[in-house]
C-alpha cells in the first residue's frame, strides 16, 4: 500500500512538474527576433568603417574624395540621397568609379518614423530609381535621414530588403566644432569593429581637414579600415534599437 501511495505522489510531482515548465519552454521556441540597426560588430580585430553621408551640396565631396585617394583609403562606405545623385550625377559616379560602398539614405530628409508606411515606401522607390538610373546598382544598406528610425521602420525596411546602418562613433562633423577636436573625438573614441559617421555634405565644412589627421591617428593605433558590408560580413553584429 506504501508503494502504490508512494509511485502515486512521484507521478503527481512528475506531472506537475511537465505542466509548470512545458509551457514556458514552448512560449520561446518560435519567438521571433526583433529587427535591429547595425551600431557596431563585435570582433577583436582592428578594423573600422568611414562612412560619409551625402544629403546636399558639391564643394566637400571633392576634397575628401582627394583625401582617401591620396592617404590610400580605398573601402569606405557612402550614404547618397536620391536627390543628390540626380543633381550631382559626376561626383556620383566618382565615387563609385573609385570603388567605395554606396548605400542609400533615403529621399526627402524627413524623420521616417513620423511618416506612413507607403510614404517611406515611395521615398525609398525614388530613391531606387535615383541609383539605378545614375549608377545602375540597388543598394542594400540604409541610412535613415537623421538616423531616425523605430521597431515599425525598421521592420519595414528589413522587409524591403535593406539592411539599417547607424554609427558608434560620431564624429560631430556635422556641427563644426573644430578640426582638433573632431581628430580627438574619432580617434580616442573608435573601437574595434566601429562604424565612424562623417559628412561630405557642403554643411559639414571642417571634414576633409580633419579627414587626414583621423585616419593617420587611427592607423598608429593599428586599425585598418573596411566597407560597411565587410565589416558585418560573417562578424556577429552589436545592434539594438534606440
Amino acid at each position: 500500500m506504501l508503494k502504490k501511495s508512494l509511485i502515486w505522489m512521484f507521478t503527481a510531482l512528475f506531472l506537475l512538474m511537465f505542466q509548470t515548465f512545458t509551457p514556458a519552454f514552448a512560449s520561446t521556441k518560435h519567438v521571433p527576433q526583433a529587427p535591429s540597426a547595425i551600431y557596431k560588430v563585435d570582433t577583436t580585430k582592428k578594423v573600422v568603417a568611414l562612412t560619409f553621408d551625402i544629403s546636399w551640396g558639391e564643394k566637400m565631396p571633392g576634397p575628401i574624395l582627394n583625401v582617401l585617394n591620396t592617404k590610400n583609403i580605398h573601402k569606405a562606405t557612402f550614404f547618397l540621397s536620391g536627390p543628390w545623385i540626380m543633381h550631382h550625377q559626376e561626383i556620383a559616379k566618382q565615387i563609385k568609379s573609385m570603388g567605395y560602398e554606396i548605400g542609400s539614405h533615403g529621399y526627402m530628409h524627413k524623420d521616417f518614423s513620423e511618416q506612413t508606411d507607403n510614404w517611406i515606401r515611395e521615398q525609398m522607390g525614388k530613391a531606387e530609381h535615383s541609383f539605378k538610373e545614375v549608377l545602375n546598382l540597388k543598394p542594400t544598406l540604409v541610412r535613415t535621414p537623421n538616423g531616425d528610425f523605430d521597431q515599425r521602420v525598421l521592420r519595414l525596411l528589413n522587409q524591403m530588403g535593406y539592411t539599417v546602418i547607424q554609427w558608434n562613433t560620431d564624429s560631430l562633423d556635422w556641427k563644426n566644432p573644430g578640426v582638433e577636436y573632431m581628430v580627438s573625438r574619432v580617434t580616442t573614441r573608435a573601437v574595434p569593429g566601429d562604424i565612424i559617421l562623417m559628412h561630405a555634405s557642403d554643411s559639414a565644412k571642417q571634414t576633409a581637414a580633419a579627414l587626414p589627421q583621423i585616419i593617420d591617428g587611427l592607423r598608429a593605433k593599428g586599425y585598418q579600415f573596411v566597407t560597411v558590408s565587410e565589416l558585418i560580413s560573417g562578424v556577429e553584429s552589436h545592434t539594438r534599437v534606440q
